[in-house]
């Protein structure tokens, strides 16, 4: 059967899709508990960091390493990387508990033979399999993680529909430019330079009130 790659992806994209997105804020919960993100313009600041300077940025490496990948041994180093990079316990439960969902349902409607990695690295894997195309693959993944995030921080702050969706369209003007910056997935460039992300993360884990996994 074949499937247009964009119809694709906005399924396994998709809010609907069963991968529990909507339970994890990635830290942002606890910045905003601790005053650091506090309105619209402190969230689009916080989350074009996240993009470029965090896990956007390695997301998007691992999901192009993982898609260029030729074996499963291959694979498997890609995986073991992104876990290692998991600044916090729960940001390492937040990626392999997508994985593992994406890979489940995947698996199922897509013939089987899916293994059970972390979340970009099962995006990237999965669609090379499916010959999706690498940018459109790296764009779609980038914006679902972004549209995931707005939509936490509008049940969070005092942060409308109309500007939530005007945030997330400036956002997403720069994510080619990334997937073109990652398209080789060139492991040596992981980085984790935004250190307040990867701390409130760590503060969510002890964080007694709250509504969200991460």
């Amino acid at each position: 059967m074949h499937i247009d790659p964009v119809l694709t992806l906005a399924q396994w994209l998709s809010p609907a899709y069963p991968v529990g997105a909507f339970a994890y804020s990635h830290g942002l919960e606890a910045a905003v508990e601790a005053g650091g993100v506090r309105d619209g313009a402190t969230l689009k600041d916080w989350l074009a960091t996240v993009l470029w300077h965090g896990a956007g940025h390695n997301d998007a490496l691992l999901l192009a390493a993982a898609w260029h990948a030729e074996t499963r041994a291959e694979l498997d180093r890609i995986d073991a990387s992104a876990r290692a990079f998991a600044a916090s316990r729960e940001r390492l439960l937040e990626s392999a508990q997508q994985g593992t969902a994406f890979c489940i349902v995947t698996g199922a409607i897509w013939d089987g033979g899916f293994a059970d990695y972390t979340y970009p690295v099962a995006i990237g894997a999965a669609a090379a399999r499916e010959a999706l195309p690498l940018p459109l693959t790296q764009a779609m993944y980038l914006h679902a993680f972004l549209s995931n995030l707005v939509a936490a921080g509008q049940r969070l702050l005092p942060v409308g529909q109309t500007e939530g969706q005007a945030m997330l369209r400036r956002l997403t003007a720069r994510i080619p430019a990334l997937a073109e910056a990652t398209a080789k997935g060139d492991l040596a460039r992981l980085s984790g330079t935004a250190f307040l992300t990867d701390i409130a993360a760590m503060h969510h884990e002890t964080q007694t009130t709250r509504i969200f996994r991460t």
